[in-house]
């Protein structure tokens, strides 16, 4: 009788991978590489190809940027503009998550809600940019009119030159549009959770607060590091809508990293190198940044169980080794 032959099907995994990594390394990795090469040339004016590598101070670039009072103020909006809208959005979307996972009460239609809360995610942001930027016209904006007919003002705003309302705007666009995506994460976060878990807790008395902050938040952890390594990559890369809606203005009141380093690259003297500089910082304090994420919000637990599983198999490998001598 003839032996079926065996046939190794893994490879086709390898061979369906292969378009995917042929895109990350043109589309990904070489041009991180060639901006890492070009934060050490003096690369700059626009059509200029050559370039020199400055063997002489090659980080000139980096420390020119790094004293540069655009880029601290640019940072220092980042920052801001990052902070002020994840923390809203993620007690918002934690609020959303405990609402719609809620084992003692039934919420009717929340097909229609999960939709209308994540609608704003899948408009783009360069139309939402625009339009809050024709919301806040002067002086016959929506929003002007609306504020003279509930009499909160008595005459026009112009909203687009008050530094703080314009950062307020992008805050709020930012928050606006990414509650619900981080809702819909959480809510699978929860759903994923052993009901056997919640029993318990209903068996030992617990109140609903005391269900979602002593079981449901610890064990949804690795979705809310997803949560906030996404967004601190996202919030730090902020683009589209400071450019749309008043390119950085007024007054630089939302300039953003991203924003600098397009107006370094493509305006003005097309200073590639001192881009590129500023992309490799900004890349390298993105990794910093989630590096701090990932350790304090790593499973203590965890880490301890591998620790004592090195100590006891360091141990037998001892004694193992004595034994045989």
């Amino acid at each position: 009788m003839k032996r079926k032959k065996s046939y190794d099907y893994a490879r086709f995994g390898y061979i369906f991978s292969i378009p995917f990594v042929l895109a990350w390394l043109v589309f990904q990795l070489y041009p991180i590489l060639y901006t890492l090469l070009l934060g050490f040339t003096d690369l700059k004016g626009a059509g200029n190809t050559d370039f020199n590598i400055m063997w002489s101070e090659p980080f000139k670039n980096f420390i020119t940027v790094l004293k540069n009072k655009s880029f601290k103020i640019a940072f220092g909006n980042t920052l801001i503009i990052w902070g002020l809208n994840f923390v809203p959005q993620i007690l918002l979307a934690l609020l959303i998550a405990a609402w719609f996972t809620n084992r003692r009460s039934t919420i009717k239609a929340q097909g229609i809600f999960k939709v209308l809360f994540y609608l704003p995610n899948i408009i783009t942001q360069a139309t939402v940019a625009m339009l809050f930027f024709q919301l806040s016209l002067y002086p016959k904006g929506v929003l002007n009119d609306l504020l003279l007919l509930l009499k909160i003002i008595k005459q026009p705003v112009d909203m687009q030159r008050m530094a703080n309302v314009a950062k307020g705007f992008v805050i709020f666009i930012q928050t606006w549009m990414w509650y619900g995506y981080t809702a819909i994460v959480l809510i699978s976060g929860v759903l994923g959770i052993s009901p056997e878990l919640f029993e318990a807790a209903e068996v030992d008395g617990a109140n609903q607060w005391q269900t979602f902050f002593r079981v449901t938040i610890p064990s949804i952890k690795t979705m809310l590091l997803f949560t906030l390594v996404t967004s601190l990559i996202g919030g730090l890369n902020m683009f589209d809508i400071p450019k749309l809606f008043l390119n950085g203005g007024p007054n630089n009141a939302t300039l953003t990293t991203s924003l600098y380093i397009y107006n370094k690259a493509f305006q003005g003297g097309y200073l590639y190198g001192e881009a590129s500089a500023a992309s490799m910082i900004m890349f390298f304090i993105i990794v910093f940044l989630s590096c701090i994420v990932f350790y304090l919000l790593r499973d203590k637990d965890e880490v301890e169980l591998r620790r004592l599983v090195r100590k006891q198999e360091k141990e037998y490998k001892r004694k193992l080794k004595m034994s045989k001598m």
